[in-house]
């Protein structure tokens, strides 16, 4: 399929109260087509019938819906994982927001519980990147972790964690908070000694305390823990 047919797709689907609303997500993100996420989901499930690599390939993209679109393809795709692996290192370079990296990452969930030791390595260099979106997408592929084997590596990971990037510390903070919500106990007491940046820190009690599978009196706790 050509370029210009996926773009004409894409635009075919174009709504443009979504794309108003979806700009006030991604502030400073003017390429907007305005195409809902189920939408470019149904359109990434026609073109696996397709001839999908050369767009995927593709390094260039005019519209962040593009990107999205290559990256769900690439989370849904038949193929190895030796070759998924090769799409995801070439895609993660063309994620600038936060938006379709966690789109990513939602879409490469299979590949991450099928193949836990090869994405595990393959994010290993994500997350000790300085490039916040690349950091963020370590951070938010570790969800896929969260459990009672990595738990421990998970909590270490963010006692070195320090980076300047809005994106990659709110990605820390949501990160901590589903650890909180999994494993109450354990996460507290990392809290009570963590040596998280402050804004961090506190950024991650917000989220904790704004979760509704938390009860009341834990949360009133986890309020008189704000640092000042």
């Amino acid at each position: 399929m050509e370029y210009s047919d996926i773009k004409t797709r894409l635009q075919a689907l174009a709504d443009l109260k979504y794309k108003e609303f979806h700009a006030t997500l991604l502030p400073g993100t003017t390429n907007l087509i305005g195409v809902r996420i189920p939408d470019i989901r149904n359109l990434a499930k026609q073109m696996l019938k397709e001839t999908w690599r050369p767009f995927v390939e593709q390094e260039h993209s005019e519209y962040v819906e593009e990107v999205m679109l290559q990256a769900i393809i690439i989370g849904r795709a038949a193929m190895p994982a030796e070759e998924r692996e090769r799409y995801i290192r070439l895609f993660v370079p063309r994620i600038n927001n936060w938006s379709v990296c966690d789109i990513f990452c939602s879409e490469l969930k299979r590949f991450a519980t099928k193949n836990p030791d090869i994405a595990r390595e393959l994010i290993r260099p994500y997350l000790n990147s300085d490039k916040e979106f690349e950091k963020r997408f370590g951070i938010v592929m570790l969800f896929h972790y969260i459990d009672e084997a990595h738990l421990s590596d998970i909590l270490n990971y963010a006692d070195d964690f320090a980076h300047p990037g809005y994106y990659a510390r709110m990605a820390m903070a949501w990160l901590l908070s589903a650890c909180f919500v999994k494993f109450p106990n354990p996460t507290m007491a990392y809290l009570k000694r963590s040596h998280l940046d402050t804004w961090t820190f506190n950024k991650t009690l917000q989220k904790i305390t704004e979760s509704l599978r938390v009860d009341a009196e834990t949360k009133q706790v986890i309020r008189s823990m704000k640092r000042q």
